[in-house]
C-alpha cells in the first residue's frame, strides 16, 4: 500500500487522478498537480524542505525527489518526466522536461523549460540548463539543441504515455 506519511505538521496534498504506486513513497511537504504518476518504489520526500510537482508529471521506478534542509527545496514543473532511477534534489526543473534514467540534477540547479538531461548525467549544483537543449555527461553539458521532432517524439511523447500506462493500473 503506497506510504503517504505527514511529518512535522505537514501533510502531502495530491492531486485529482493521480496514480500512486503500491509501494510509492510520499512524506509531508509535498504537493503534487492533478494527472501525475509516481511509480513503484519511488520516494518523494519533503521532510527537510518542500517540493511542489506539477501536473502531468510522472515519477518513475525508483526515483528519488528530495530537498536540502531550510535551503534548496525542490520545484518540478508540469509534463516532466523523471525516469527510473533519477535523483532530483533541492533544485527547480521547469515544464516539458525529461530526466534520463539514472540522471542526477543536483541542489540549486535550474532546468529551464523544453530540455532533455541524458540519462546517467549529473547535473552539478547551481548549474543553469538552458531550455530547448540536451544536456550529457559528468558533469552534464549541453550537446544539442532540441529540434521539434525531438521535443514532440521524446519530452511529450514519453509523459503522455505515463497517462495512459497508469490508466491500465486503474482499471
Amino acid at each position: 500500500m503506497v506510504i503517504i506519511k505527514a511529518l512535522n505538521g505537514k501533510n502531502p496534498k495530491i492531486g485529482e487522478n493521480c496514480f500512486l504506486a503500491e509501494n510509492a513513497t510520499i512524506i509531508g511537504d509535498v504537493t503534487m498537480g492533478n494527472d501525475c504518476s509516481v511509480w513503484y518504489s519511488a520516494v518523494i520526500r519533503g521532510d527537510v524542505h518542500y517540493i511542489k510537482i506539477g501536473n502531468n508529471t510522472n515519477i518513475q521506478d525508483c526515483a528519488v525527489i528530495h530537498a536540502t534542509f531550510q535551503k534548496s527545496p525542490t520545484n518540478i514543473g508540469s509534463n516532466v518526466t523523471i525516469a527510473h532511477g533519477a535523483i532530483v534534489h533541492g533544485c527547480t526543473v521547469q515544464d516539458n522536461v525529461m530526466i534520463g534514467m539514472n540522471a542526477v540534477v543536483l541542489d540549486d540547479a535550474v532546468v529551464e523549460s523544453n530540455s532533455i538531461i541524458a540519462a546517467g548525467s549529473v547535473v552539478t549544483k547551481g548549474t543553469r540548463v538552458e531550455g530547448g537543449s540536451v544536456y550529457a555527461g559528468i558533469p552534464a553539458k549541453k550537446v544539442k539543441s532540441i529540434s521539434q521532432d525531438l521535443l514532440e517524439g521524446e519530452i511529450n511523447r514519453i509523459a503522455g504515455a505515463y497517462g495512459k500506462y497508469a490508466g491500465w493500473y486503474k482499471e
